[in-house]
């Protein structure tokens, strides 16, 4: 916890004592772990207009032809933004990343099956996000001998903003009914198999894990705000960091596909509007290891860029992590 002063009259003590600590003597018995059982892979497209004429979705319709053809397709519950031969993709506004570009073909669009299956179809006609007993693991990233990265301002670590983050959202969850439990109530170190423990053991009907981000090369500066859910099955990821992205790989969490991205775009939605960062996009990643043993849904958001002045200023002033707080938990009422 920072020792600045702060004009909220944040009380670290009053929070600590709510919350156990991630020690094994109190995680009891693991929940029982979803096995993923391998499928065929899906490997066809499928075109836009012939599902719109079976009156599953909205017939798309052109927005623009330059610089790259762009289509709208609506439901009942928003619509979709695709661009031809690109992986960005807007639902209500907020940017996704598909797992593989749209493509025109005799006057059709056409999309992977898996990008309907776990992007399109989740969104435009899937059930609404429910979360069972409400119960909710909020996960302060690093912590201890794992500092996080550090802010180009003046050096201080990651592990201490996320912490912060999360001290303030919990009572604030509370309030709207959520039973809620930190991965860490202080400056200790917890490994990613541990919090992954700590959710099974609590029973946890959603994950969130809370990060702030950086960049290799600070002269360019990058900003914004980023969420992460695990890559679908046979679908290549937004972002690897280096590390082996393996199409075949099936996880755990991938058994909550669907949910992990209706829970992502609306809490990425919702931290937008509070804060007025640039939208970075609802991601897919393998390598966040936090995330793969989930066996609910859950997500991972990066707040910001402490490795861009004007956002490390932002991250480092409480008053910012507060309403990144209060987002977080409107988004989840």
């Amino acid at each position: 916890m920072s020792n600045e002063a702060s004009s909220l009259n944040w009380s670290d003590t009053n929070v600590v004592k709510k919350f156990p600590a991630p020690r094994a003597s109190r995680l009891g018995t693991p929940a029982a772990r979803i096995n993923p059982s391998p499928a065929a892979p899906v490997t066809t497209w499928t075109s836009l207009n012939r599902l719109a004429a079976e009156n599953k979705i909205g017939a798309p319709h052109r927005l623009s032809g330059t610089p790259v053809a762009t289509y709208a397709v609506g439901s009942a519950n928003g619509t979709m933004v695709l661009e031809i031969g690109s992986r960005d993709a807007t639902w209500n506004g907020t940017e996704i990343q598909l797992g593989f570009a749209p493509e025109f073909i005799d006057d059709q669009i056409f999309v992977h099956g898996l990008d309907l299956q776990k992007n399109l179809e989740p969104l435009m006609s899937g059930s609404p996000l429910t979360f069972g007993n409400r119960v909710i693991v909020i996960d302060p990233g690093h912590g201890g001998v794992n500092v996080g990265t550090h802010s180009v301002l003046d050096g201080r670590f990651e592990k201490e903003f996320t912490l912060d983050w999360a001290k303030r959202l919990a009572p604030l969850l509370e309030q709207e009914g959520w039973r809620v439990f930190l991965t860490r109530t202080s400056d200790v170190y917890v490994t990613n198999a541990d919090r992954v423990v700590f959710a099974e053991a609590h029973h946890a009907d959603v994950f969130i894990s809370l990060h702030f981000n950086t960049t290799p090369d600070r002269d360019k500066k990058p900003g914004g705000l980023e969420t992460y859910c695990i890559t679908p099955t046979g679908m290549p990821s937004t972002l690897t960091r280096g590390y082996p992205d393996i199409w075949s790989q099936i996880f755990p969490n991938n058994a909550y596909d669907a949910q992990n991205l209706q829970l992502a775009v609306r809490v990425h939605s919702a931290l937008l509007r509070a804060t007025d960062l640039e939208d970075r996009g609802v991601c897919h990643s393998r390598f966040d290891t936090v995330l793969r043993g989930q066996n609910r849904p859950a997500i991972l958001i990066e707040g910001g860029f402490m490795s861009n002045p004007h956002e490390a200023r932002l991250i480092e002033n409480p008053e910012f992590r507060q309403k990144l707080a209060e987002a977080l938990a409107t988004a989840l009422k």
